[in-house]
């Protein structure tokens, strides 16, 4: 299964893909906010179809202690609008410290901060939809 992960945030929307298997994600491409939530859906949308993507799997912002706060309640607003548009199943999953790990790995790969910026939200949606493959292989 083809997924899309998303990593939304108020200024870029990470993306990141899995192979066609299901295995393995990557990042894709990161999308800056437009101002129209419509228009950064529609992208998202063409992004699908351009993928040939099956599923989007969407960060939800949870609390450190696992608690819905506001963050998460406006993550599950704009994945459900998103849904009304892109034609694919959408699912929410825990995105707790993504962007940390992102960060992190970016600093050890000796990328500078300026350049952090361009990439650490597209690593991130790959951080999110890799959690979310492997927790859907223990699964089986």
């Amino acid at each position: 299964m083809r997924a899309l992960g998303i990593d939304l945030g108020s200024k870029r929307i990470g993306i990141a893909v899995s192979d066609r298997s299901g295995t393995i994600a990557s990042p894709l491409t990161m999308i800056p906010r437009s101002g129209s939530v419509k228009r950064d859906h529609e992208q998202i949308r063409k992004l699908v179809i351009e993928e040939d993507a099956e599923l989007l799997v969407v960060g939800l912002p949870l609390n450190m202690n696992g608690s819905v706060g506001p963050a998460a309640k406006a993550a599950v607003a704009e994945a459900d609008a998103l849904a009304t548009v892109v034609g694919v199943p959408v699912i929410t999953f825990d995105e707790r410290r993504t962007t940390v790990t992102a960060d992190r790995a970016l600093i050890e790969a000796g990328i500078s901060a300026r350049a952090r910026r361009k990439l650490v939200d597209k690593v991130a949606a790959a951080v999110l939809l890799q959690t979310w493959l492997d927790s859907r292989a223990a699964q089986r």
